[in-house]
């Protein structure tokens, strides 16, 4: 029960207080789990501009993305209902580890002596242990029921790979990973896990595909990005009709995906009796941002709720805050559809940061098209701060953080500090996307002093939007 003990009268009976604001960890039964997902585009003011063919610079049809994708799902890409049917099948994969917790961080608040509440939506309760998942289950399935043989993806920090690897293997499919350099050499657990699940897992740029062969011979992308393991991924996928593409953040049809979290954690909130002032999540690609956001975005464009819903990103790869607003490449090497989106161009290596799942040169365009709307607002944290406070929510809260959710963690503390000298009692809701299991190397390094933080200037950027295509 969610009910907390009072202290009892001597000779007394146990009483249960009925003050729905004493929880500490708000649950759903499995009967209330969300059976549709949530597409925003519809209630936008105005539809996000299109991708384009590369070459005719036209919108992209559904023929343009039949060699990537299943048709059920490029039908969701451009889908005008507000609402998508979840499938049974995956419905009854959802059940094994949703709904999902949220918790309210009492003893952090307690920590920070501040009047706020500080909610946290825990995704890492996932079976590849964040959010990921909640995509990867419904792409295996739309593939395997179109009779596809394999899938391909890139992964950064890890857990996409993870999580797809987790859905091919119950839905029979095989899954070949590229993994960025940098985590792959950093995370040999996450690529042991890829492992374990089946999957075969490559060190990207590699020597396997064209574009990672070509990429490979300029020393700085030895480390990798989303973006050269993005074209090795794709390239792979073209080359034969049973091998179909499967990507984790960016595209509609993902972050719809994403949004029975945003969903759950609507009715979670509604049982304390709180709305959240403040919802922030981290940004990379976008995905968990949008599954947690846009269901309250709904909400707000209603008039029944009004937070303000900020997106964090990190200082060395600030698509939204420094980027252009532009077509751009999804990938490094130019085989994707044009997509109008923040980015730092499509060449951009962005430092091999330890929250390898935000390092990607852009946003995704739907995520950008609201933020250009101006219905969201964004910063950037160092990951130093971001370290500092992943420390101060594991040492109350029990949970080690993944570094991508550690941005959000950071803001909501910097918000609660404010409303400490306000004396506010502001209710923050955030995301926690994933745990940290495997990157302990990276806390390592920065309880012992040896993390640092990057410093970019403008002239960082210059080359990269240079090459940005021509329209």
């Amino acid at each position: 029960s969610a009910s907390s003990i009072c202290d009892l009268p001597t000779g007394g009976k146990m009483a249960l207080s009925k003050d729905t604001k004493s929880f500490t960890k708000i649950t759903l039964d499995e009967s209330e789990m969300p059976t549709q997902w949530y597409n925003i585009i519809p209630d936008l003011p105005s539809p996000p501009p299109p991708p384009l063919h590369p070459g005719t610079h036209q919108p992209v049809g559904p023929a343009d993305l039949a060699p990537l994708f299943p048709m059920d799902l490029i039908l969701q890409e451009v889908s005008t209902d507000s609402y998508i049917d979840i499938p049974g099948e995956v419905l009854d994969v959802y059940r094994t580890w949703r709904p999902s917790p949220l918790f309210r961080a009492r003893r952090l608040e307690k920590l920070l002596d501040t009047p706020a509440h500080i909610y946290y939506k825990y995704e890492g309760v996932s079976p590849s242990g964040s959010h990921k998942t909640n995509t990867s289950v419904p792409q295996a399935y739309y593939n395997k029921k179109a009779g596809i043989k394999k899938l391909t993806t890139e992964t950064g920090a890890g857990q996409w790979g993870t999580a797809l690897a987790f859905a091919c293997s119950l839905f029979d499919l095989e899954c070949e990973v590229w993994q960025v350099g940098g985590s792959y050499d950093l995370k040999p657990y996450r690529r042991l896990m890829m492992e374990v699940f089946g999957a075969v897992v490559h060190r990207s740029p590699s020597q396997l595909t064209e574009a990672g062969r070509k990429l490979a011979m300029d020393p700085k992308n030895k480390s990798g990005s989303l973006g050269i393991a993005i074209s090795e991924a794709v390239e792979a996928a073209v080359a034969d009709p049973t091998i179909a593409y499967a990507l984790g953040s960016v595209l509609n049809h993902v972050l719809m995906h994403q949004t029975i979290i945003g969903e759950e954690a609507l009715k979670q909130m509604a049982k304390v009796g709180e709305t959240p002032d403040l919802l922030v999540g981290c940004t990379g690609g976008g995905s968990n941002f949008a599954g947690l956001s846009f269901p309250f975005m709904r909400e707000k464009m209603k008039g029944k709720m009004n937070p303000e819903i900020r997106a964090v990103e990190p200082a060395s790869c600030p698509s939204l805050t420094r980027g252009t607003y532009a077509y751009d490449f999804g990938d490094t090497a130019g085989m994707t559809p044009l997509m109008k989106m923040h980015t730092l161009g499509h060449d951009f290596i962005p430092d091999p940061i330890h929250a390898g799942g935000l390092r990607y040169h852009g946003m995704a365009p739907l995520v950008s098209h609201i933020y250009e709307l101006g219905m969201m607002t964004a910063t950037t944290v160092g990951q130093k701060e971001c370290f500092a406070a992943a420390v101060q929510f594991a040492r109350t809260e029990g949970i080690v953080p993944a570094p991508e959710p550690t941005h959000a963690i950071a803001v909501a503390i910097q918000e609660a500090l404010k409303a400490k000298e306000t004396g506010e009692e502001k209710v923050i809701l955030t995301a926690l996307c994933g745990h940290g299991h495997f990157d302990l190397a990276a806390y390592d390094q920065f309880l012992n002093g040896e993390m640092v933080d990057s410093v970019l200037t403008d002239k960082d950027f210059e080359a990269a939007l240079a090459a940005l295509p021509v329209m």
